[in-house]
């Protein structure tokens, strides 16, 4: 049986944020409080430890006493490049990845996404979300994995190939399907902030 204690959590931090204006995500008030708290909240009573990936602000993310670790690509290179410093960090059998900017996220993440990957032997699981429509859309940043994966994400890296969904492709991988699609719901523009607030109030 997984259990939290086989799990190290990875906040990604580390983007660009260009929809809102260059400004870290992370730090943004949620409620009064910088999103990655949100983050931290939720993931630290469904792992062992966390990291935090940032790539500016270092010493505003370490504040929070967890190590930050920065892309080792200087170019903003997406979530592989954090998933890649944050699997180098990892000393737990498992790595559970999540952005800085879903503050909602499920209190039962790693818990699901254990069971499907024992259930299916699986290297790698990412959520997934039902829309009121019934579509089922792909969270890939959301995904919990094994540690031993970094010689696979490496070479993924080394072809210049940066899509999340083809590396997953070369896994054995699976996904877990939430029905409720604002735990995932990540804060993009303004105005998502301000109508998250609201249904998390």
């Amino acid at each position: 049986m997984i259990s939290s204690k086989d799990i190290t959590g990875l906040i990604l931090a580390g983007g660009r944020a260009q929809r809102m204006g260059g400004i870290d995500k992370g730090l943004i008030p949620f409620h009064d409080k910088p999103l990655i708290e949100s983050a931290i909240a939720k993931l630290k009573p469904q792992t062992q430890s966390i990291i935090i990936n940032a790539n500016r602000n270092i010493t505003k993310y370490a504040s929070y006493g967890y190590p930050v670790i920065m892309d080792e690509t200087p170019d903003f290179s997406g979530p592989l490049a954090g998933f890649s410093v944050g699997l180098k960090a990892c000393k737990t059998p498992l790595l559970l990845t999540s952005p800085c900017d879903s503050p909602l996220l499920p209190n039962n993440l790693a818990e699901l996404m254990s069971a499907e990957m024992e259930r299916g032997d699986f290297q790698l699981v990412y959520a997934s979300s039902k829309e009121v429509d019934g579509k089922v859309w792909a969270q890939p940043v959301f995904c919990l994995m094994r540690a031993n994966l970094l010689d696979s994400l490496t070479h993924f890296l080394l072809k210049g190939d940066l899509k999340i969904d083809r590396w997953f492709k070369e896994l054995r991988s699976g996904t877990v399907i939430f029905n409720d699609p604002l735990v995932f719901a990540n804060v993009n523009t303004p105005e998502e902030l301000k109508s998250l607030e609201a249904v998390s109030a």
